[in-house]
């Protein structure tokens, strides 16, 4: 039985390969045609392609963790089909191999593709994030984006600036008005100002937050101290860091990045889940409905792949099913309808219409029934 599961392990794999280079080559060649005058305009000197694979490679990945579940059934049906043409399950099962042992490796392959893709979305995919959110337009670098005033929920400070350089992490003009209310920050008046403020991430010598360049107010920051709110410092002035800020500098404390001030949502769409709720936790910045759904979905995903498999699989693996195209097509209908609930429940979680919760367990809820009760009557003729 050894060769029989290398056999089929293979196919597996060679067909799996063969339905993301199809659909991945699909999706480049589309995409390219419709950014072909933007690349040209960025490239010089023959470094098309290079620019191509720098735009299209982290891409890939994201297409791999969007249309695993899919490509997961699709290998898995034509694996189970082609035995099924050629007769070889009915000779196995002839020789006494029940039906869940023959398709036992397609299993577990199916199950090892899933993991991969959750660690494809939660370790790889956040590392290529700003990259990913990344716009044509925005390979030629200095780019320039409008500046929403928000809120840091920590510190009720309202960020404000001119615009925002997002590949320098910069805001030019930032402005931070301090509330009426936080007397402790009010010390050196209701405004910091600078020429610029850079964000940086968090490290060892000081938290998260927004390095000011040439701090117009408050003055004379050198011989102040740091304010403080709740026993933390919010404003760190020179007077208490020399060694770190210069004489004209300044840091505020804030969790808010550049990119949240933008407005730029799809960073969101490719941190990690741990990110996403460490940063709700936090309550740096506002959440809304759409982001709660999405970090139930993530954790219900690897649920849907397998219960989508279990959906489709059994409509070709079923002996009664001669014709093999007609059982893909019923399972490419299931698919369909797979997906329509699964996006219909996420955005009416994202409208507020029904919990987060809900809207992410709610297909596994519809589905996982009916697919326990095809694979159970799969497995039993």
């Amino acid at each position: 039985m050894n060769i029989i599961d290398r056999y089929l392990l293979r196919q597996f794999a060679s067909n799996f390969i063969i339905c993301f280079v199809s659909l991945a080559g699909v999706y480049i060649i589309f995409d390219a045609f419709t950014q072909l005058e933007a690349f040209m305009h960025v490239a010089k000197g023959g470094q098309l392609l290079k620019l191509m694979a720098f735009w299209y490679l982290p891409r890939m990945l994201y297409f791999f963790y969007l249309t695993s579940s899919l490509l997961v059934l699709m290998s898995a049906m034509f694996t189970m089909a082609w035995i099924q043409r050629h007769h070889e399950m009915t000779a196995l099962m002839a020789s006494g191999i029940s039906r869940i042992r023959i398709v036992m490796p397609v299993l577990i392959a199916a199950l090892g593709i899933t993991l991969l893709a959750i660690v494809n979305r939660e370790v790889i995919i956040p590392h290529f994030a700003a990259q990913l959110a990344m716009r044509p337009s925005d390979l030629q670098g200095n780019v320039i984006e409008e500046l929403l005033p928000q809120y840091d929920n920590r510190t009720d400070v309202l960020i404000r600036g001119r615009n925002a350089i997002l590949d320098k992490m910069k805001i030019e003009n930032p402005n931070f008005l301090v509330p009426s209310d936080k007397s402790s920050l009010c010390e050196y008046g209701k405004q910091w100002t600078a020429m610029a403020a850079f964000c940086q991430a968090a490290k060892g010598d000081h938290p998260a937050g927004y390095l000011l360049d040439d701090v117009i107010e408050p003055k004379g920051l050198v011989q102040r101290p740091s304010l403080m709110l709740d026993g933390r410092q919010i404003l760190i002035t020179p007077h208490d860091r020399p060694d770190w800020l210069q004489p004209n500098q300044a840091f505020v404390v804030s969790d808010v990045t550049v990119d949240e001030l933008t407005g730029n949502q799809m960073l969101k769409q490719f941190a990690s889940t741990g990110e996403l709720i460490r940063a709700m936790r936090s309550r740096s910045v506002y959440f809304s409905a759409d982001i709660r759904v999405l970090i139930h979905a993530r954790i219900v995903q690897p649920l849907l792949d397998i219960t989508l498999l279990f959906l489709g699989l059994p409509l070709v693996v079923a002996r009664d099913n001669r014709n093999v195209f007609v059982a893909i097509g019923a399972c490419m209908g299931i698919v369909a309808v797979f997906f329509l609930v699964s996006i219909g429940c996420q955005q009416l979680g994202a409208s507020c219409l029904i919990g987060a919760a809900t809207a992410a367990w709610a297909p596994l809820m519809l589905f996982v029934p009916a697919a326990a009760g095809m694979s159970s009557a799969m497995w039993e003729r």
